[in-house]
């Protein structure tokens, strides 16, 4: 069985747009998984720890048939490869990703809540959420909805990062 899953992908550390590239890449190679959907590339001012550089975010759309801890592993995993360390929560990152949504449901297990929580309160996960899934539910309320709410500034689309991830992502296609 298939699941739809949305993906926010996110660094301010090294070339963001190569980890993003070999990220989205090592997602489309799995079996188990395929990209259905990419939001544009945003920068956004850090959030929680506000002593780093501003952040790149963006959203993915997956189809997949791994079981949302699986997908979980496999996301690690593709942190792993591009060199993350988790050495401060909300510190500077070379790739995060998480996992915002898991089809319809809610799973509150160590090491995996979806939703992703807070996510509401995020506009740097809403703004790219809202160009891939406007209508999936988060809280009762469209992502939509919730980012046309939001009052956080600073949130800017980052065209060149995203015309330089369409270009690595083409010629990673062949």
């Amino acid at each position: 069985m298939k699941t739809e899953a949305t993906l926010g992908l996110g660094g301010n550390v090294g070339d963001v747009v190569e980890a993003f590239s070999s990220a989205l890449s090592g997602l489309k190679a799995h079996p188990g998984t395929s990209l259905r959907g990419l939001s544009r590339i945003y920068r956004t001012p850090p959030w929680g720890k506000l002593d780093q550089p501003d952040f790149l975010n963006m959203a993915a759309l997956v189809e997949t048939s791994l079981s949302a801890r699986e997908l979980l592993a496999l996301c690690l995993e593709l942190e792993r490869r591009s060199g993350r360390e988790r050495r401060e929560r909300w510190g500077p990152r070379t790739l995060d990703i998480d996992i915002l949504t898991y089809g319809p449901n809610a799973i509150d297990e160590p090491g995996l809540q979806v939703p992703h929580p807070r996510i509401a309160e995020r506009a740097f996960v809403l703004a790219p959420l809202a160009e891939i899934a406007p209508e999936r539910q988060i809280e009762g309320r469209p992502v939509a909805a919730l980012w046309r709410a939001m009052t956080e500034p600073g949130i800017q689309l980052a065209p060149a990062e995203t015309e330089r991830l369409r270009d690595l992502l083409a010629r990673a296609a062949g």
